[in-house]
């Protein structure tokens, strides 16, 4: 949004379009509030990333539900086929999640913190703190791309021993979709490309808001 101003210059009256500092922070603060508070496509309107972090969970308990008898096939592909669902439900009917899916929500995660660093009159803290974000939020979209591979090798399993390997990396990969993953084993687990995961985005995204005046 902008704001007009009359300016008066040897009796002639120019009309001057001043840019407004206030609505353009509103607009990035808009996009944080998708990120953490409000965003109606959700099933209960809540924010991206708290959606996020919930489906994350669903999956994880349905993964250690899977690995929980790795000599039952029907037990590791029931459960494996809940995990699907809360990571990507477009890819079944049916399934404990919320409907939204990880996939999704971490995606919106990344969309929305990168439009409220790239909204004129975001501040450098918005800016820094986004590219944080965004790149744990990605991490988390791939990680969930590799979920729904890993299911369909499950559901395509014939055998209780083909699958169980596959069974216990899913317990890993639902895991890290929200702790992130120390890929470099230096005992940390960073905000970084193949480290970051959504605890890392939300610690940004905190420390963001605070930095806002949102906290």
């Amino acid at each position: 949004m902008r704001t007009t101003a009359t300016v008066v210059l040897g009796g002639l009256a120019l009309l001057l379009l001043v840019a407004n500092p206030a609505a353009a922070q509103e607009e990035a603060h808009a996009h944080i509030g998708h990120v953490m508070e409000a965003f109606p496509p959700t099933p209960d309107g809540g924010g991206l990333l708290p959606t996020a972090l919930e489906e994350a969970s669903i999956a994880a308990q349905h993964a250690a539900f899977a690995a929980r008898d790795l000599d039952d096939l029907d037990n590791i592909q029931t459960h494996a086929a809940h995990v699907l669902h809360a990571v990507d439900p477009d890819e079944i009917d049916g399934g404990p999640g919320l409907g939204f899916g990880v996939r999704q929500a971490a995606q919106g995660v990344a969309d929305h913190i990168g439009a409220a660093a790239s909204s004129d009159g975001a501040s450098d803290n918005v800016q820094v703190h986004a590219e944080h974000v965004a790149t744990s939020a990605r991490n988390t979209v791939e990680r969930a791309e590799r979920i729904v591979e890993l299911v369909r090798e499950i559901q395509a399993a014939t055998t209780a021993e083909e699958a169980a390997p596959l069974a216990e990396e899913l317990v890993e990969l639902t895991e890290i979709l929200t702790t992130g993953k120390d890929a470099t084993g230096d005992g940390q687990v960073s905000w970084r490309q193949g480290e970051g995961g959504l605890a890392q985005a939300e610690q940004h995204m905190r420390l963001m808001m605070d930095g806002e005046g949102l906290g």
